[in-house]
């Protein structure tokens, strides 16, 4: 069965990795989104949120970090990167642009867009040559420094979500000093990880999970989210005329 958006689907790599791609219906050029998964993988969440970009019109391919070997250790190694700023899973990162980039069916205008560690994979990125724009649902915000200079920026974050407390006010005016275009909102009924359908964490993790992140499906604030990325990316993601 294809996918709900009407365009094309499926597994495809990005260098030794497996990776999502999601196209949309038609048949191009269109602008190209790289997705960054949360920090349990690439999972049926993830590919459904890229499927939901490219029925917006967007060529979209997720790389799997978690597939270089065990999963506990490829989630530390992501995880450090993450903390240094630089390592393997970044330039898993820029190898899935690299490939929207060559690929002729992409008008070669890119963003990246993250959920989770993902999130903070994007807002790092923001500030490096490269990106278009990038979008960070629930992201841990980096030092203001690496900012400079960054593509416009769009964020959610869950005002119940304690893990993250402060870091849409902080985001905002980090972006708002540099004069750097952005949408940052917080939604105060709405947890982490509040735009996935279902409940992904592992059972053991529900102590952090659910009782300090409040993580979980909030449709209402959601829905707005969506509206408020899908009018962004139209605004500074180009597409074809």
């Amino acid at each position: 069965m294809g996918p709900m958006h009407g365009g094309v689907s499926g597994m495809t790599s990005v260098g030794d990795l497996p990776a999502y791609r999601a196209e949309p219906a038609g048949d191009g050029p269109w602008p190209g989104l790289v997705l960054v998964h949360e920090l349990f993988g690439l999972d049926d969440e993830m590919k459904g949120h890229a499927d939901r970009l490219a029925a917006m019109g967007y060529l979209v391919v997720a790389p799997d970090l978690m597939a270089r070997g065990r999963r506990v250790v490829c989630l530390a190694r992501t995880m450090t990167a993450l903390q240094r700023g630089r390592g393997r899973a970044f330039d898993d990162i820029d190898g899935a642009r690299a490939l929207l980039a060559s690929d002729p069916r992409c008008t070669g205008s890119i963003g990246v867009i993250g959920f989770c560690m993902g999130g903070g994979f994007a807002l790092l990125l923001a500030g490096r040559p490269g990106w278009d724009v990038a979008v960070a649902n629930y992201g841990v915000v980096p030092d203001a420094e690496a900012l400079d200079g960054a593509c416009p920026v769009v964020a959610s974050y869950g005002g119940r979500d304690r893990y993250l407390s402060g870091s849409a006010g902080r985001l905002e005016s980090a972006l708002a000093d540099r004069g750097v275009p952005h949408d940052v909102k917080e939604y105060p009924a709405a947890g982490h990880a509040f735009l996935n359908v279902t409940h992904t964490a592992p059972w053991f993790l529900a102590p952090v999970t659910r009782f300090v992140m409040h993580a979980g499906a909030e449709p209402e604030s959601a829905r707005d989210a969506w509206a408020r990325i899908e009018a962004f990316l139209a605004t500074h993601l180009h597409r074809p005329t």
